[in-house]
């Protein structure tokens, strides 16, 4: 079994942390899960961007690339829907 490292920019670690703590714990049981599949089913690769997929959780969404040759997943961005697009 393959097993991808998760990283995350400033800006994602920034907004992770400006999140309250039950909607750190739902979004981080679901990054956690992109260490087995990167792309799990639910996630939608964003058009108009090269490599980014969007992953829902509630009113959240967890932007990121996935880097097959590194095994690496980059959280891009973190934040409520309304917000995170922009």
């Amino acid at each position: 079994m393959v097993l991808y490292q998760i990283e995350f920019s400033r800006q994602a670690d920034r907004q992770f942390r400006n999140l309250p703590s039950q909607i750190q714990q739902r979004l981080k049981s679901r990054i956690d899960s992109l260490v087995t599949t990167p792309r799990p089913h639910g996630s939608e690769k964003l058009s108009g961007v090269d490599q980014l997929y969007r992953l829902r959780v509630g009113d959240y969404r967890i932007i990121y690339t996935v880097e097959d040759n590194r095994l690496l997943v980059l959280v891009v961005k973190v934040g409520h829907r309304r917000e995170v697009y922009r």
